[in-house]
């Protein structure tokens, strides 16, 4: 019986089907394999052509021909420094300068030669010293008043949550910087006129602004949304104004300056350098475009920036354990049974 056996068991394995060829490993696409790359978001404030969607309002923030006063204000001390000008300094200047005419008036009928031939020979009159010394005086205190409390309102310290923006003064552009945003940098330059560009360059629309204010790049910021504005300058000193704002703040080299300012309504608002600072001083257009804190958030990342609230999110989301490996080979692999007895 060993015997048969033993000669009938080279049979069987010459009669057994041969175990399957191992299947060629494929390789894994590079999407499948790793992270997959997100794509960068296209910027809300452009069309496709990279024209600007919202074009700017007239009156606003903007200068208007035949417009007699100040810009309309988006800012809180705008608006105080609007109503202060309104409100007290041009009714003031008004009763002192139709007083003051008043005056020059009455001398010249009163003290003519020919109402007085002799000359009044008064030299000095207390009461009236008094009077048109003191007066200043009272007027000047009250008008400091309202100007202190304006110019500490000017000079606020911005809070933590502030959104920071760096205005670099150039000859003769601006470059931008967004600290707080992962580093974002940009540059703005003087939008020409149609008849002053090559026939495939870039020029000036109505969309873009007025002339010599439209700029190539818009400075983008949320509003309702504290904005701490620092500024510098690369060469000379420049100075980055808003009218609408509120907004004067020098650029000197080697120095930085600071100022904190809230923009109440979404919009397009236009300035200009406001300091000498050569040939081109006048074309160097400032653009700032408001727009709401979640357009701000999609206009930061198709920069290839960040917002604050991205790391605190990473950091709050909890890690994901690395998946289990899905078996041990040598486990799934069926045990040899040689014959199958």
């Amino acid at each position: 019986m060993a015997a048969g056996l033993a000669l009938s068991m080279p049979a069987q394995a010459q009669n057994a089907a041969p175990p399957p060829a191992p299947a060629p490993a494929v390789e894994a696409p590079a999407a499948v394999t790793g992270a997959a790359t997100p794509a960068k978001p296209a910027d809300p404030t452009l069309n496709a052509d990279g024209t600007p969607k919202t074009a700017p309002v007239a009156h606003i923030g903007q200068p208007t021909e035949g417009w007699i006063g100040l810009q309309h204000q988006v800012t809180r001390t705008g608006e105080e420094a609007l109503s202060f000008h309104d409100h007290i300094l041009f009714p003031l200047i008004t009763v002192i300068s139709l007083f003051v005419l008043g005056l020059l008036i009455w001398v010249m009928f009163r003290y003519r030669r020919a109402a007085q031939a002799e000359p009044s020979k008064t030299a000095h009159n207390t009461v009236l010293e008094i009077v048109w010394t003191l007066l200043p005086v009272l007027i000047l205190a009250f008008v400091a008043l309202f100007s202190i409390k304006l110019l500490a309102h000017q000079f606020t310290p911005a809070p933590a949550n502030a959104i920071t923006l760096k205005a670099i003064g150039n000859q003769w552009f601006w470059s931008y910087e967004y600290p707080d945003n992962g580093g974002i940098q940009l540059t703005a330059n003087m939008l020409k006129e149609k008849d002053e560009v090559g026939p495939k360059d870039r020029y000036r629309t109505d969309a873009d602004g007025p002339r010599l204010l439209a700029a190539d790049t818009r400075v983008v910021l949320p509003v309702g949304v504290p904005i701490r504005l620092l500024t510098t300058a690369n060469d000379v000193i420049h100075s980055w104004a808003v009218p609408a704002f509120w907004i004067k703040l020098d650029a000197v080299p080697g120095k930085t300056n600071e100022t904190t300012f809230i923009i109440e309504k979404p919009g397009v608002y236009f300035g200009q350098c406001s300091e000498l600072c050569g040939a081109r001083h006048g074309y160097m257009p400032i653009a700032v475009e408001a727009v709401s804190p979640e357009v701000f958030s999609e206009w930061v990342r198709s920069k290839g920036g960040t917002m604050p609230s991205d790391a605190k999110a990473a950091a709050a989301a909890p890690s994901t354990p690395a998946a289990a490996p899905a078996g041990n080979a040598t486990d799934a692999a069926p045990a040899a049974t040689g014959n199958g007895l």
